[in-house]
């Protein structure tokens, strides 16, 4: 079939297809190309690596037991390391990432580039499947319908531990703002109205408690992505295995990434439903709220300079118009939401993809995979820069905050206790009818003495809560 000398033909059980001459990937790639030319957007390297890693250990497994040739299991362990140690091989991996269902192409398209790797090392032709085949033997003991969840798993297990990494610095530095923050009285707001006073530091030191706990919820469910369908073959069944492989194959992978794998307790389980990976797509919708709330607040508390709270400044990163001079936007703030609206979206994609299951398997596993290293790669690129750049430079307006603190209605409910309520109600009414302090109409209406109300409204007393921890965990 081929006749031009910059292409070479393979064959599979559809016919023959012409293959670039030197692409390391196969006709069942081919074939995924021209079927799914669609968004451009090609695997993450860590879920290709993840597959790599299945491939490394599957044929160390299978030599071990016996049904692999001990050398050829080097090659193929050999070819998967050079995926693994180098960026090099991975424009090889060219299936779209919206493909065939349960995520066949990919598996192939792995397959096919580690075999003609080997291929290459022994000195035969690409496409020489008769010496080395993708599927007897680089897949050997194998489907795709265990290999994807397992690779799933792998890998959003592994970049878990950068994504901990990034909440963990934003939290950091939140509580450290809550610390430096401490003494800054100001008006509190509750429904957008004034309301009792608090601390500019317990307002960043909620956040920074927020997010901690989000990151906890997210460690609990990186754990449960620790069982592996891995063994299960085509149905859970694990036919055509050794009955040891899928034991050995799963501990194999525990060693390579030194994270506590473990074989599911019921492949077939494993295979058809995504539990595991739902709870953590749920745990980073958590996360997104929060980022949502924090990003909220802080270009609310930013707003002005003149007309708005302006209560903090947020660092200047860029200018802010193209046409009006001199402005600057809360612009970290802004990518922050976007970040958030868009893992909010994609929890969405993985719950409608996670509950699509039929029977025995789950074939919107590709659109997991996508989705969820997608929004892991967004928190680890961008909190940390978002840490760095807003949240570490952030200063208060001491003065903003306690203006808006000593002329708040709201100091009327601390005088409840002393006046009672609708004497501080009447208070209230009446100070911002004639804007003047409650201070100034509580000693006017001699309700009190200048001494009597300054201890009364001591900051140090009135905005203290036992217990609170703003130090670094």
């Amino acid at each position: 079939m081929a006749s031009d000398s910059n292409m070479r033909t393979e064959t599979d059980s559809l016919g023959d297809l012409n293959v670039p001459r030197d692409a390391y990937w196969g006709i069942q790639t081919q074939r995924a190309i021209g079927n799914f030319p669609i968004s451009g957007l090609r695997t993450d390297p860590a879920f290709v690596r993840a597959y790599c890693l299945i491939k490394k250990a599957a044929a160390q497994t299978n030599a071990e037991l016996g049904k692999l040739d001990a050398e050829l299991a080097e090659q193929i362990v050999a070819a998967a390391d050079e995926v693994l140690d180098g960026d090099a091989m991975l424009k090889e991996f060219v299936v779209d990432v919206f493909q065939a269902g349960a995520g066949t192409s990919f598996n192939m398209n792995v397959n096919e580039v580690l075999t003609n790797r080997v291929l290459d090392r022994m000195g035969k032709p690409r496409g020489d499947y008769a010496t080395v085949s993708p599927n007897d033997h680089v897949n050997m003991s194998q489907s795709t319908n265990d290999t994807f969840p397992t690779a799933i798993h792998l890998c959003v297990r592994t970049l878990h531990e950068q994504v901990d990494a990034a909440v963990g610095t934003l939290a950091d530095a939140l509580a450290a703002k809550g610390r430096e923050f401490a003494n800054v009285i100001k008006s509190g707001r509750t429904h957008l109205q004034d309301a009792v006073p608090v601390t500019l530091g317990q307002e960043f030191a909620a956040h920074a408690e927020a997010i901690r706990k989000c990151r906890k919820n997210l460690a609990a469910a990186a754990e449960a992505l620790c069982e592996l369908a891995l063994g299960g073959s085509a149905t859970g069944t694990g036919l055509n295995t050794h009955p040891q492989y899928r034991k050995t194959v799963v501990a194999k992978l525990a060693t390579l990434t030194g994270l506590p794998f473990r074989p599911a307790n019921d492949p077939r389980q494993a295979m058809a439903s995504h539990v595991a990976a739902a709870a953590y797509s749920a745990a980073l919708r958590g996360l997104a709220i929060e980022l949502t709330r924090l990003a909220n607040d802080l270009r609310l508390l930013s707003s002005g300079p003149i007309t708005g709270f302006a209560e903090i400044q947020l660092p200047a990163v860029q200018p802010g118009s193209s046409i009006m001079p001199g402005k600057v936007n809360p612009v970290m703030a802004e990518c922050l939401n976007m970040v958030a609206f868009h893992i909010l979206g994609a929890d969405h994609s993985v719950s409608l993809a996670a509950q699509a299951g039929q029977l025995e398997l789950n074939v919107m596993m590709p659109l997991m995979a996508f989705e969820l290293t997608f929004c892991q790669r967004l928190v680890i690129n961008y909190l940390p820069v978002f840490a760095e750049k807003c949240i570490v430079g952030i200063t208060a307006d001491e003065q903003a905050c306690r203006r808006y603190f000593e002329i708040s209605p709201a100091l009327a409910t601390i005088l409840n206790p002393a006046i009672g309520y609708l004497n501080a109600a009447k208070v209230a009414k009446e100070a911002v009818a004639r804007g003047v302090t409650i201070r100034q109409l509580v000693i006017e209406q001699q309700l009190m003495t200048a001494e009597e109300f300054d201890a009364l409204l001591d900051p140090s007393k009135i905005t203290t809560t036992a217990d609170i921890d703003v130090a670094e965990n």
